[in-house]
């Protein structure tokens, strides 16, 4: 599936696999490379960028909205931390990285609004790491009365299929 289309807004995107952040100008012509997991791969001028679903009105697509509302105390709303982590896909398995048991902790700090997260990945070697950790810090970052998303990638203990939800393991072949 590869389709060309031309950017109909600037853009947010983070090249593959670095994670480089980068923006697309309005009216650059990129090609559509992969739809999964609510985000987008497309080429540009020689390289792999991912598009976060958010932004897909920018490529044509319906954008994915993620609508948390402020309870006007000033606080983070962990369901709220944990939704936004939930609505972020591996972009091999389109599985959440929560099921997937890829969220080691999450610690809030109410007094200074950050928000620090560890995660893992499902083999050490994965070169989504970085655009995966980008992922997690955009999408937290829209929880209100986040002021700053800290990821630290560890792999200890390593990941294994036993920590993905069972409905995970049942819709990954994996159950058994």
């Amino acid at each position: 599936m590869q389709k060309m289309m031309a950017t109909s807004r600037e853009v947010r995107a983070r090249r593959v696999p670095q994670g480089e952040k980068q923006i697309i100008p309005q009216g650059e012509f990129v090609t559509l490379t992969q739809e999964l997991g609510g985000n987008y791969t497309v080429t540009w001028k020689g390289n792999m960028y991912r598009i976060d679903g958010t932004d897909a009105d920018a490529i044509g697509r319906q954008a994915l909205v993620l609508d948390f509302e402020d309870a006007g105390d000033g606080n983070i709303n962990p369901d709220q931390v944990w939704e936004a982590l939930e609505s972020i896909y591996d972009p091999e398995i389109p599985i959440n990285l929560v099921s997937l048991g890829l969220i080691y902790k999450v610690d809030i700090h109410q007094d200074t609004g950050i928000v620090n997260i560890e995660m893992t990945l499902t083999a050490p070697g994965c070169g989504m790491g970085p655009v995966l950790v980008g992922d997690v810090e955009l999408r937290v970052a829209m929880v209100p009365n986040v002021r700053d998303v800290q990821v630290d990638l560890v792999f200890d203990p390593a990941w294994s299929r036993e920590m993905m939800s069972e409905e995970a393991q049942l819709e990954t072949g994996m159950f058994f």
